[in-house]
């Protein structure tokens, strides 16, 4: 056959593939799912996935029995998520209007199955995504009592968590050596980062959270602007048995903590409510640099959300979503480490206060028995208000999203999306100003086109390559002639990036229903990027700012021993960034001709290490360990010169070389206890009054360890109690910005349902 024969046949049998509708939709898969010893498991969480792809998910009943119904005829792929165990994949071919019945095997595991829904455009199963993936759980957040999530995220690899203070303080999260602002975040769906991609991680509370996805990695193949260097995903309660569960805690620092939920469904009706109060004195002692009580160190905080959904059935399904929060604290300045003996008072007055607010609308529908169609709608926006010795200013920033995707079932190992989304966002502020010295907006539309394929060869081989080309366009902004350094009009820009990206996991020993325990080599290579910030357009002379670019590669082994008992994964990585935006000063000026430009580039490479194992008899323990060597490069166009006041080969900021934690948990009858221990070496960090015009410290590493328990009064009755902090040991994540002392909190939970 010649080739333009073969090229036409396959294109036809891809159109027919695409457009033509499939076989009826009359196959009925059931089964049963069995503990270890044989015993039916209730209420487990069964994935029915396809092409690559979880297409449906169910929960066994009362006696582990389970039922998908009006399959279309094909090959599918089951499997089972429960916390502590896993089953092997179970693969099963039906025909039309056949009746298929299974039984699913667990067995322990220190690494159970769950849904991926960040690391791909279409829900994946865990063990067959080729990403770094981790997937915190609500049993996960429960039993270490976690109270935000920044919390959580220092116990994953790979991952730098920086807060300056104590509750409510910012928090900033550093992937595998990126920047702040260089994680994407998304509330079920919907991006929170502000313009730019800044985001502040003190602020997330847990309730109602049913799971916490990071992918480590650039994925702006996926989501294009801001995700350039991780992604961190919040999945909330949506549907399900309907429950209600409530906690009341109080302890030290003068903290106390409220929060209920609801969720459930009735038919094809859900919804899910929660709402979460904290409130805290803060540290209230004497500054010991000074001299000095701290008085302004307190924060509020209010949050509440809902869904609803609708399933039609047959991949309908309409689903909404809100958020609305808001946190006020008082910020004291620094009132610790001091080389330079620049602290003389507290800072009695500074106080923030914002306001939060997200909500969107989705829709899936399908086309045909092969192609499912997937809108969205949404919004966020963030409001701030800060009041300081100089004065009060204010800022804003709001986001608009419509995305629509097609996702297509080529073949039962092959699988396609195709879709396009488009942004409109901007910000303003008091110190962003135009001619007549007020506010004026910066406003930006980032229009992308994406398409991912994804494939599977058997046990062994699973592929996802995918695409994403978005235009961003910054709207002309109106000079300012009256700020210190005077910005002139900028014209509206446009341009063009394209990032792809690769992820391939290869078995060179599957996990089948005869052999429980697997060895997966994983491995992607991709790009990212992140437009300017409001603050660096609006500051600048430079009208062509461009995007900071990220050129990521990773590639890790997993194995498993005892039949998946215990659990190795390491991962080396490598992240080379260019274009960042840094300010062009005297030494530069060969570089550079405007204020702030692309010139600085760094490189960041490291190892991340985790080993999980889980008993029989109730201890689950947890180590992680991240290696990591940053090093800033030489400024474009020079071969010696590093920005003021680095030099050329010195680490970046706040990134500590070492770090890793020990994660103990004993779960056995109405005992539930936790122990961590968490550590991190020293770091590079700037002087606490003036940044980087006071000069470059180190600041020391340290360890800290949290100890608690939970004892369960009868069926959902939980008391429980926790101490942070053990050996009150002082510790700055932020230098000059202590963390909280020893601590002791208890409280109480209830709950109804499942």
């Amino acid at each position: 056959m010649s080739y333009p024969s073969h090229l036409l046949r396959s294109t036809l049998v891809l159109l027919a593939a695409l457009f033509l509708p499939g076989a009826a939709l009359g196959a009925e898969l059931s089964g049963t799912v069995v503990d270890p010893i044989g015993w039916p498991v209730p209420h487990a969480s069964v994935l029915l996935s396809r092409a690559g792809a979880v297409t449906a998910t169910t929960k066994t009943d009362a006696v582990g029995h389970f039922d998908f119904t009006k399959l279309e005829t094909g090959q599918y792929e089951l499997r089972v998520a429960v916390p502590g165990f896993r089953s092997a994949v179970a693969r099963v071919e039906v025909e039309t209007d056949e009746a298929r019945h299974v039984t699913i095997l667990l067995h322990v595991s220190a690494i159970a199955e769950s849904v991926v829904v960040s690391a791909a455009h279409v829900d994946r199963p865990l063990s067959r995504t080729p990403d770094s993936v981790t997937v915190i759980d609500a049993d996960d957040l429960r039993v270490r009592q976690i109270e935000t999530v920044s919390d959580v995220l220092r116990l994953v690899p790979g991952l730098t968590v920086t807060q300056g203070g104590g509750r409510g303080s910012v928090a900033s999260l550093f992937p595998r050596g990126g920047e702040s602002n260089f994680t994407l975040v998304m509330i079920d769906g919907v991006r929170v980062n502000t313009f730019g991609g800044g985001f502040d991680f003190a602020h997330l509370p847990v309730a109602n959270i049913e799971r916490i996805e990071v992918v480590r990695g650039a994925q702006s193949a996926l989501y294009g602007s801001d995700a350039i260097g991780t992604v961190v995903q919040i999945i909330t309660y949506r549907s399900g048995p309907p429950r209600t569960s409530g906690l009341v805690e109080g302890g030290g620092f003068g903290t106390t903590r409220a929060a209920g939920s609801v969720t459930g469904s009735q038919g094809p009706w859900s919804w899910s409510a929660a709402g979460e109060r904290l409130a805290t004195d803060g540290f209230t002692g004497v500054a010991p640099s000074i001299g000095e009580r701290v008085t302004n160190d307190d924060y509020q905080r209010n949050d509440a959300s809902f869904s609803f959904g609708w399933d039609g059935g047959r991949n309908i399904l309409i689903r909404g979503f809100g958020r609305l929060s808001s946190f006020e604290r008082g910020f004291p300045g620094p009132f610790g480490s001091d080389p330079l003996g620049n602290v003389a008072a507290i800072d009695t007055v500074s106080r923030g206060k914002n306001d939060v607010r997200l909500f969107s609308f989705n829709a899936a529908f399908p086309w045909n028995a092969r192609i499912t169609q997937h809108l969205q709608v949404s919004l966020s926006d963030l409001d701030g208000t800060f009041t300081s010795p100089f004065g009060t200013s204010e800022s804003e920033s709001r986001r608009v999203t419509v995305r629509g995707q097609a996702d297509v079932v080529i073949w039962s190992n092959l699988g396609l999306s195709i879709g396009s989304e488009l942004h409109r966002e901007g910000a303003e502020s008091t110190f962003i100003t135009g001619p007549d010295a007020g506010r004026v907006p910066v406003e930006r539309r980032v229009a992308g086109a994406f398409g991912e394929m994804r494939y599977e060869a058997g046990d062994r081989l699973y592929v996802t390559a995918g695409v994403r080309v978005e235009q961003i366009r910054r709207d002309a902004l109106l000079p300012d002639p009256n700020a210190f350094a005077p910005r002139p009009t900028f014209a509206a820009e446009s341009f063009v990036s394209a990032n792809p990206k690769l992820s391939v996991a290869y078995f060179l020993k599957p996990d089948t229903q005869r052999e429980r325990h697997w060895t997966r080599l994983h491995g992607s290579v991709g790009t990212g990027i992140r437009p300017p910030d409001a603050f660096e357009i609006a500051f600048t002379d430079n009208p062509s700012l461009k995007p900071e670019r990220n050129r990521s590669v990773d590639v890790g082994i997993e194995q498993t021993f005892g039949g998946g008992a215990l659990v190795i994964d390491a991962t080396g990585f490598f992240n080379r960034y260019d274009d960042l935006i840094v300010a062009v000063g005297q030494s530069l000026r060969d570089a550079s001709q405007f204020r702030t430009d692309n010139i600085s580039n760094a490189r960041a490479r490291g190892l991340e290490l985790a080993a999980s194992a889980r008993t029989p008899w109730g201890l689950e323990a947890a180590v992680t360990y991240t290696w990591l060597d940053t090093e800033i490069l030489a400024v474009d166009r020079l071969s010696d010169e590093a920005p003021t006041p680095f030099q050329v080969g010195e680490a970046l900021l706040r990134r500590p070389r070492h770090q890793g934690a020990l994660d103990l948990v004993y779960q056995q009858g109405s005992v539930t206890a936790f122990g961590q221990f968490i550590t991190r070496g020293q770091s590079l960090d700037v002087e606490p009054s003036f940044g980087a015009f006071g000069g470059l410290f180190t600041n020391s590493g340290y360890g800290v360890v949290n100890l608690g328990g939970t004892f369960t009064v009868r069926k959902g009755l939980d008391l429980f109690a926790r101490i942070t902090n053990l050996l009150d040991r002082p510790y700055e994540e932020a230098f000059g910005f202590p963390a909280l002392g020893r601590s002791a909190l208890i409280g109480m939970r209830v709950a109804t349902g499942r």
